[in-house]
C-alpha cells in the first residue's frame, strides 16, 4: 500500500490552497473530494458571483478564484482522487486509514477542509415547482449571461439574493427581487447599493404560485400578512433561499458538532494526526470567511507535517526564499 504524507479531504478553495502550502513543504500529498472538479461550493454553486472578501482583490469573480487556486496548485504534482466520499477514518499505529465509498486510501496525517458538508439548495415549496426547473427556475447560476436582456426575478433577501439582482441589473431587461420580510439581511453596503439601483423590490412579499406552458412565464406573489397580490411576466425565477448542509462526520472517532469539528489552536482534532482548517473547524471565536480558512491551512500543514516527523518545523522559511530564480 502506498502511505501519502498528507490526505486533504475536500477540493474547496482552501482545501486546494493547503495542498498547494503542503507541496511547498514537499510533502507528498493527495486531495479527495466528493464533486467531480475542483473548487467545491465557488465552483459549482455561484462560479459568476463576485466575492469581495479576499485580500489584495477588490473583486473577483468566484470561477476566476477557483481557476487561479487550480494554476497555483499545479506548480506541484499532487493527486486528484474526485467523485470519492470519505465515509471513515480508522487511525492505526503509523498511518491512518481512508476509507471512501470506491477504495481505502493511507496517509500519514489528514488534514480535513469539509467546508459545511455536503449541501443541497433550499427548494421552493410549490406544487409544480419541480416541473419548471432548469426551464425558468434555477438554483444555480453557472452562467449570468444566460439572462441576457430577459425579465429576471430572484427570490430570497441575504447577500447573496442582493448581489445577484446587482450584477443583473445591467444585463436583464428586468430584474424584481422578492422577499418575504422589508428589512434584507445582507451586508449594509451592499443593501445601500441595491437601494440606489434600478431593482424592483417587492416586499414583504412570497411566491405564491407560478405558471406557464412548459417553461416558465409568470409568478404570483402574496403580500405577507397582507391581502395585496401580484402578478409577473418574468422569463426566469432565480430562487436563493440558502443551502441545506449535512455533515456527517460523528463515527469519524473526533469530537463535532452539527456546526463542525473542534479543533486546538494548531488545528487538530481530537483524533491524533487529523487537523481541520476551514469552515468545518470551529474554535472560540471562529469567523467563517474564505480568508480565514485560507490563514488556518498552513497552520494546519505545518502542525501536521511537525506530528509526522517533530524534526519537521512548525515555522518554515518565507516564500520568497523557497522559490527564489
Amino acid at each position: 500500500m502506498e502511505i501519502y504524507d498528507l490526505t486533504i479531504v475536500g477540493a474547496g478553495p482552501v482545501g486546494m490552497f493547503a495542498a498547494f502550502y503542503a507541496g511547498m513543504r514537499n510533502a507528498k500529498t493527495k486531495i479527495i473530494d466528493t464533486l467531480p472538479q475542483l473548487g467545491g461550493q465557488l465552483a459549482t454553486l455561484y462560479p459568476e458571483k463576485y466575492i469581495y472578501d479576499i485580500p489584495g482583490f477588490p473583486k473577483v469573480k468566484a470561477g476566476d478564484l477557483v481557476e487561479n487556486l487550480e494554476k497555483q496548485l499545479q506548480t506541484f504534482n499532487q493527486t486528484y482522487c474526485l467523485e470519492e466520499e470519505v465515509l471513515t477514518l480508522n487511525k492505526e499505529e503509523d498511518y491512518i486509514e481512508i476509507v471512501t465509498n470506491k477504495t481505502t486510501h493511507y496517509s500519514k496525517a489528514v488534514i480535513l477542509a469539509l467546508g459545511n458538508g455536503s449541501f443541497q439548495p433550499r427548494k421552493l415549496a410549490l406544487p409544480n415547482a419541480e416541473t419548471f426547473e432548469n426551464l425558468g427556475i434555477d438554483y444555480y447560476v453557472p452562467d449570468i449571461m444566460k439572462y441576457a436582456g430577459k425579465k429576471v426575478a430572484i427570490a430570497g433577501g441575504g447577500d447573496s439574493a442582493i448581489d445577484w439582482a446587482l450584477m443583473l441589473e445591467p444585463i436583464a431587461s428586468e430584474v424584481y427581487l422578492v422577499h418575504r420580510r422589508k428589512e434584507f439581511r445582507a451586508h449594509e453596503h451592499s443593501v445601500t447599493k441595491l437601494m440606489e439601483s434600478n431593482v424592483r423590490l417587492l416586499t414583504p412579499y412570497i411566491v405564491e404560485s407560478i405558471a406557464g406552458n412548459r417553461t416558465l412565464e409568470t409568478i404570483e406573489l402574496a403580500e405577507v400578512k397582507g391581502e395585496e397580490h401580484v402578478t409577473l411576466s418574468v422569463d426566469h425565477l432565480i430562487v436563493n433561499y440558502g443551502f441545506s448542509s449535512s455533515l456527517n462526520v460523528k463515527d469519524w472517532g473526533m469530537s463535532s458538532t452539527r456546526q463542525g469539528i473542534t479543533v486546538s489552536s494548531d488545528m487538530q482534532t481530537t483524533l491524533p494526526g487529523v487537523y481541520a482548517c476551514g469552515d468545518v473547524s470551529i474554535y472560540d471565536g471562529k469567523v467563517k470567511l474564505i480568508a480565514t480558512g485560507f490563514g488556518e491551512a498552513p497552520t494546519a500543514v505545518n502542525n501536521a507535517l511537525h506530528y509526522i516527523d517533530p524534526k519537521n518545523r512548525t515555522q518554515p522559511m518565507h516564500s520568497t526564499s523557497l522559490f527564489q530564480k
